[in-house]
């Protein structure tokens, strides 16, 4: 083989000799990278310190929840879903309230203070940038956290992943990385963000990977990997070591489970191209100026005004999957919390908020899926409810990231009780995202981008 048509690998192999067919190492597709010196000595240094600045930063925003919740709900042990059905409908509606005049002051005076600043990570990365703002996004993570744990309807998981990215890109510029090594060293601090506060090393190896890079390369894993891992080891100084959903049935293959995912697939992708349509219009036409200081006040109370009868819509979602994991909810229950968890966090959003979505998309595919196989086993002997929720939640997620691998991987990692619905899971997952893919293509974060014209930025 001519020199000239090898692909080149930076640094080379230290085996330089060639094997008998003459073939150089660096031809196959996933040996090289955009970036030639991307892993170099320096660059593993400084992916290190911020994989263990990660986890820390994911431990102390999760502590921040956690006492948030606690105060609010007045409770020490058990899940937030029963702090909040305990307490008293005006405990409720102060407590939302007082986040609303908490989140509507607060980002009103951060997004002020710090125009031009930029706390987006999904736009700056997929733009091939990789400067994001430590003044915007440590404000804008602490409210976050805050409003989520007092009941706003949004992601816990955004100031760990942006927190994460910002050190990345804090790190890349303080040690002269190249804009590849930067890039990429954002990447694997926003993705191991996640992977810290949900104990899910591979799947945010892969939502790195497959979402926020776009390259599932070796030099892209390995580097993914080892943040991820990292972040997550490190975390454990205040966060078990367990699966985010504790107690779930082994569930196993059942014939109808397969055939149920062939129509339920399609399905669940057509409500996802909904939901982020919802999410994108929502993020165009979110508050902005003087309203943003009365609107999440109104959005937070309408919250509470709905969770008089669901208490379960308040927060992130996550104990509303967990009732949905362990078959707690009947159709008319899962119905009810299918259509209303989008709405409500469409409105957080909307009002200025800023918070995650990814376990929203995940709780919110649990109703839909434990609904549409609780319907399939009304006409057909089924497995039971929660078995379809555990699926209905991968789907759901697969189509709304477009990232269907790590989503699969994330299922498995969350619930660790997944593998004996492996088949309807990849089969649902996969039908799901090539609709969404085919009918629009948007996920729940690029819908969510401002316009590239101008606009201020998420944050």
């Amino acid at each position: 083989m001519h020199p000239d048509s090898e692909r080149v690998r930076a640094p080379h192999p230290v085996l330089r000799h060639r094997i008998a067919s003459g073939r150089g190492a660096t031809e196959q597709p996933n040996a090289v990278s955009d970036a030639p010196e991307v892993l170099s000595v320096r660059f593993w240094l400084f992916l290190l310190a911020t994989g263990i600045a990660t986890g820390l930063f994911g431990a102390g925003t999760m502590f921040l929840l956690h006492s948030t919740q606690h105060l609010a709900f007045s409770y020490s042990t058990g899940e937030f879903q029963s702090a909040v059905e305990r307490a008293s409908w005006a405990r409720r509606l102060v407590v939302l309230a007082l986040a609303g005049v908490i989140a509507g002051v607060g980002w009103y005076v951060v997004r002020r203070s710090t125009v031009g600043d930029v706390a987006e990570v999904h736009g700056t990365l997929w733009e091939g940038r990789s400067d994001l703002s430590l003044g915007r996004s440590l404000p804008s993570a602490v409210l976050s956290e805050v409003v989520v744990g007092m009941g706003a309807s949004l992601g816990r998981e955004q100031a760990p992943q942006l927190l994460g990215a910002v050190l990345g890109s804090l790190l890349g510029r303080w040690g002269r990385l190249s804009p590849g090594q930067r890039r990429l060293l954002v990447a694997c601090g926003s993705g191991a963000g996640l992977a810290a506060v949900y104990n899910v090393p591979i799947g945010g190896a892969l939502m790195i990977a497959e979402l926020l890079y776009g390259s599932i390369t070796l030099t892209v894993v390995l580097p993914a990997l080892v943040c991820s891992t990292l972040a997550t080891v490190v975390a454990w100084i205040y966060l078990p070591n367990q699966p985010t959903y504790l107690d779930l049935a082994s569930f196993h293959l059942a014939p109808t489970e397969a055939i149920w995912a062939l129509v339920a697939g399609p399905i669940i992708g057509l409500v996802a191209v909904g939901w982020t349509r919802l999410i994108g219009w929502t993020a165009a036409h979110a508050v902005s100026g003087r309203r943003q200081l009365v609107a999440p006040l109104v959005a937070f109370v309408a919250l509470a005004l709905v969770g008089f009868r669901y208490p379960e819509l308040f927060g992130n979602g996550k104990d509303m999957a967990h009732s949905a994991f362990l078959g707690q909810y009947g159709i008319v229950m899962l119905l009810a919390l299918f259509a209303l968890k989008p709405l409500v966090t469409a409105l957080c959003l909307g009002s200025g908020a800023s918070g995650g979505l990814f376990t929203p998309t995940f709780s919110t595919g649990a109703m839909l899926g434990g609904l549409l196989g609780g319907l399939w086993s009304l006409a057909f002997r089924g497995g039971p409810i929660a078995a379809y929720a555990v699926v209905g939640a991968g789907a759901m997620l697969g189509a709304g990231l477009q990232a269907p691998l790590a989503a699969i991987v994330l299922t498995v990692e969350l619930t660790h009780s997944t593998l004996g619905l492996a088949l309807p899971l990849l089969v649902a997952t996969t039908l799901a995202t090539i609709t969404a893919r085919y009918l629009d293509g948007y996920s729940i974060y690029s819908s969510r981008l401002p316009a590239p014209t101008g606009g201020e930025v998420a944050g």
